[in-house]
């Protein structure tokens, strides 16, 4: 996650980095930082933003699972992580799903995959840097 992204989703989450810190169970001097450039943003971090972006955008509507979007063969939905525990709308959020045939070896592989995908489109859609 670039320093702008970070910046785009906290103020799409309404948030001051004081209490986006709290937030995320971190400093406020590490958002600082992470707005900055100064530091890269952690793995867990990011996963918390779009989690946390995922929930603000998705509070008056149920997006379509991705099994429905990508309309995933029941072969392959059936062994896929995201079935089994009807999350859906959060695939992106799951490590080890199976999306276009395969699983991804770790989190950068992963959302690589998943920032071309129409399920997590929808969670940064609208993010102006």
């Amino acid at each position: 996650m670039e320093r702008v992204e970070f910046c785009a989703i906290r103020r799409k989450l309404g948030k001051t980095q004081s209490q986006l810190a709290q937030l995320l169970g971190t400093s406020l001097k590490a958002v600082q930082s992470f707005e900055q450039g100064w530091r890269n943003v952690p793995v867990h971090i990011e996963r918390q933003m779009f989690f946390l972006l995922a929930m603000k955008n998705s509070a008056n509507t149920q997006p379509a699972p991705c099994w429905e979007v990508e309309k995933c063969p029941a072969a392959t939905r059936e062994r896929c992580p995201a079935w089994e525990f009807r999350c859906g709308n959060l695939c992106w959020f799951i490590n080890g799903t199976i999306c276009h045939g395969e699983t991804r070896g770790d989190w950068s592989k992963k959302m690589e995959a998943c920032r071309t995908c129409r399920v997590f489109g929808s969670v940064i859609k609208g993010l102006e840097g």
